[in-house]
């Protein structure tokens, strides 16, 4: 009975530990599957607020590498084993970087903007799918237009530099109405008809144009050449392409009123900075304010004011008494930045966790995801 009992009880205690080794090995195989399907992101150019924003939105099988430096032909390999990279307006994605990225493994680019100048959607095609933010908080942009516009006309930024020096005389302060004024809307996407809105609320005559008008918006739309010649103010929100490059340029300014203001918190490519340049000297524009630069991409986004600036242009246009240059803050509100982390999230999980194409997905192929959804219901490749 004895070597019974001992019997048994060994053999329960062997069949104790193989289960024990065998839940093991199930566990840590369960657990790896799960490892397989965590979407590693490496995230570009880097700001605290980008943090904050994202690590609030993103999900927990999201896991997100956060680097300072902008993805270029120097720092593309620091992507190799991640399935997606996030990046921003001033980030490099042409066709030798996708060529890295495509070899490293990448399979998404999740741009955390609208705007997508900077990343060859050709060189992408069949290799690496492409998604945006195509609005992330129209409000933010129309409103930081006006306010640049308001802050210069009524001299705002002059009147707080002096009254900090304890300076409260109004010699020079003098501004003008908006009331009354013609506005030129230059683009009437969803931000420029709310700057077109906001424009109206101030009592001021809107001008539009837009390469696809749509009279439902109710906005008077006119020729470019019309828009150029009776604009007091002309605000740009078109996007940035081949046919829009250098939209305002010496020939265009020569069309315009003297005195004209000009905005551009949409692409600094769409205005030749030179020919603005030349235009201020010679009286014929009466101020500027621009929220984006052509050759911005190696400035803003950081702390120059330790050193010499190099760009020449921006030194001299930054100088002049009628030029507000803001460094690409116009979308830089909490509103936005939120909306910008929850759409990148909703579309990283959306490609990695279903076959349909992505709604904000960018093609090259035929530019028109809607199609792709309808009829196709499935991915170009």
């Amino acid at each position: 009975m004895e070597v019974a009992a001992f019997k048994s009880c060994l053999r329960n205690q062997l069949l104790t530990t193989v289960s024990i080794q065998i839940g093991a090995v199930f566990f840590y195989n369960y657990i790896s599957l799960l490892g397989a399907y965590m979407i590693k992101i490496a995230f570009f150019d880097t700001h605290s607020y980008d943090k904050d924003s994202f690590k609030k939105i993103a999900d927990e099988n999201i896991s997100i590498t956060f680097f300072e430096m902008r993805l270029s032909k120097q720092t593309v390999n620091l992507c190799k084993g991640y399935d997606a990279v996030c990046v921003f307006v001033n980030d490099d994605v042409s066709k030798e970087v996708v060529k890295q990225l495509y070899e490293n493994g990448v399979k998404l680019i999740a741009l955390r903007c609208a705007g997508y100048n900077n990343v060859d959607l050709t060189a992408c095609f069949g290799k690496i799918h492409v998604v945006h933010v195509p609005a992330y908080s129209p409000n933010a942009v129309a409103e930081h237009t006006m306010a640049l516009l308001l802050t210069s006309i009524r001299r705002i930024h002059k009147a707080y530099n002096r009254t900090r020096d304890y300076n409260f005389s109004l010699e020079g302060m003098t501004g003008f109405n908006l009331n009354g004024k013609t506005v030129g809307v230059i683009g009437t996407g969803r931000i420029g008809r709310i700057f077109a809105d906001i424009c109206k609320g101030f009592g001021m005559n809107v001008l539009a144009y837009d390469k696809f008008p749509n009279e439902s918006y109710g906005l008077n739309y006119v020729s470019l050449e019309t828009l150029f010649k009776e604009s007091d103010i002309i605000s740009l929100h078109c996007p940035l392409t081949d046919e829009t490059k250098h939209l305002i340029n010496s020939d265009s300014i020569k069309m315009m009123k003297k005195g004209v203001v000009i905005l551009n918190t949409s692409r600094g490519g769409l205005l030749d900075a030179e020919a603005l340049l030349e235009g201020i000297k010679e009286r014929k524009i009466g101020a500027a304010c621009l929220d984006v630069y052509e050759e911005e991409s190696d400035i803003f986004f950081s702390d120059k004011s330790g050193h010499i600036l190099n760009d020449e242009v921006l030194a001299r246009l930054i100088s002049m008494p009628n030029v507000i240059v803001t460094s690409h803050q116009a979308f830089l509100t909490t509103e936005a930045l939120d909306n910008i982390a929850e759409t990148t999230i909703e579309n990283i999980n959306s490609y990695f966790n279903n076959d349909e194409p992505v709604k904000n997905e960018l093609c090259y192929c035929c530019g028109n995801m809607d199609r792709c959804r309808k009829e196709r219901k499935a991915k170009c490749f």
